[in-house]
């Protein structure tokens, strides 16, 4: 359930391989262990020997605690600082829905989730973390007996880990660009079948930032894969290797591109592949213009359409600068996608319509279609090179944005993992703190009851 429509999804979005899930086959082999080993003395109807004060103080028979059978309370929480924006958890409710429980002795799997009391929040909400690991916000509660559960720790951290990572680095990326459109691109980083999860978290992140900055920016994703969960379909226009079939000729490969796609689809040129970005993108305005141009006067306004020119991208490589930027000896102003060359394409854009000789009846319309034309970038882009690009101001409508996304990394405050602890354990018919040291059970007031029936 994400807080934007308050529908959480079920396996049937989710697919689990449930039987191997309900096997261990994901789970670190600790939980294995501890699994089967309680539930060996439970058959053997083990009673508790060992010494511990908390069943002194409580007057508690230790001969009376069946150890197979302890109960616990599981929260589990992330402690990236200062906040996480926390996706997964609906996949992570699916699997103690479909996979909590044991194998009988004649091999048949007893469900057992009915017994479980689980707290869980929404897809969507933030917490926030500020160094104590006393002072977590758990994302999830799970109350029940430890034995039909511990199997599905490795799984259900692993859901919750980077689908949050990706929705909190997507989020952080959105609130660098003020606003303006963040293309996730990430699908070529990683296996194709983590790609519906990552998809669903970035629109997840897409959704939040819109509630909290009261804005409408779409969620733009590259695959079809990536929209899955939510009913998105990928995008995008002409990639190095169309350029390529076209011999390097750009304005061949748009022309083409434009005539025979749907014309829903925006028509972004890529306009590095020769490493002159303004006399690329001048050479696609003119011949796209010209098409267009033609085909309203002919009254054919369906053909005009095709010929709209929505944007150029910018891709230079990091190792490269663009033959239009005059070297200042900086790297980081001459090379790769940088202020001045989108400065200077966004000029030259703007001016284009002057020198095309168009009778007065055109130009008003020609200088409206060249400054309608965005500019998106694309390579090397993370939030502090966004934030840099925004406090410049330099002339960008659209940022592309890969493996940045999935950044888990210490240093740059990026690490999203998350953590679960046995804080509690039922003695009695009363729970009783029961954490390593250092930890405590703590309070999160967005956790609410699930009901798992549905799921």
């Amino acid at each position: 359930m994400s807080i934007f429509n308050g529908k959480r999804l079920t396996n049937s979005t989710f697919k689990l391989d449930i039987e191997r899930m309900r096997r261990g086959w994901y789970s670190d082999k600790y939980f294995v262990n501890i699994a089967q080993t309680l539930q060996a003395l439970a058959e053997i109807d083990y009673r508790y020997t060992g010494h511990s004060p908390i069943l002194g103080q409580l007057g508690i028979d230790p001969a009376s605690l069946a150890t197979g059978d302890i109960e616990v309370e599981m929260q589990i929480f992330t402690r990236r600082q200062p906040r996480a924006l926390v996706a997964g958890v609906d996949k992570a409710l699916s699997m103690l829905r479909h996979c909590t429980g044991y194998y009988s002795d004649s091999g048949q799997f007893i469900e057992t989730w009915p017994h479980l009391q689980v707290e869980a929040v929404q897809d969507g909400v933030m917490t926030y973390y500020h160094g104590d690991p006393r002072r977590v916000q758990p994302v999830m509660r799970i109350r029940g007996r430890y034995r039909d559960f511990a199997l599905l720790e490795t799984p259900i951290l692993g859901a919750l880990a980077r689908a949050s990572r990706i929705a909190t680095n997507v989020y952080n990326t959105l609130e660098a660009a003020r606003g303006k459109p963040v293309l996730f691109f990430p699908a070529r980083f990683d296996v194709h079948e983590v790609q519906a999860a990552d998809g669903y978290a970035y629109d997840i992140a897409v959704h939040r930032f819109n509630q909290d900055y009261k804005q409408q920016v779409a969620s733009y994703v590259s695959t079809d894969a990536q929209g899955d969960w939510w009913g998105g379909l990928g995008g995008g226009t002409v990639a190095h290797a169309a350029i390529a079939c076209f011999l390097g000729d750009t304005v061949e490969a748009m022309l083409a591109f434009a005539a025979v796609r749907p014309p829903e689809l925006p028509r972004i040129a890529l306009v590095d592949f020769n490493n002159d970005s303004v006399g690329t993108s001048l050479a696609v305005l003119k011949a796209m213009f010209d098409r267009y141009q033609a085909a309203l006067d002919a009254g054919d306004e369906a053909t005009a359409y095709k010929y709209k020119l929505f944007g150029v991208r910018l891709d230079t490589a990091s190792n490269m600068r663009d033959v239009s930027i005059p070297p200042l000896g900086d790297k980081k102003l001459d090379n790769g996608v940088n202020p001045r060359l989108c400065w200077s394409v966004r000029q030259a854009l703007d001016k284009a319509w002057e020198s095309w000789n168009l009778a007065p009846a055109w130009q008003e319309r020609a200088k409206a279609y060249c400054r309608s034309v965005q500019i998106a970038v694309s390579g090397g882009f993370r939030p502090e090179k966004i934030k840099w690009f925004e406090e410049l101001g330099v002339p960008v409508d659209i940022y592309g944005v890969g493996s940045s996304l999935m950044s888990n990394d210490e240093a740059l405050g990026t690490n999203t993992d998350f953590t679960a602890d046995v804080v509690r354990v039922k003695l009695n018919g009363a729970w009783v703190d029961m954490a390593k040291v250092g930890r405590t059970a703590t309070e999160n007031p967005d956790l609410e009851l699930v009901d798992l029936q549905g799921l």
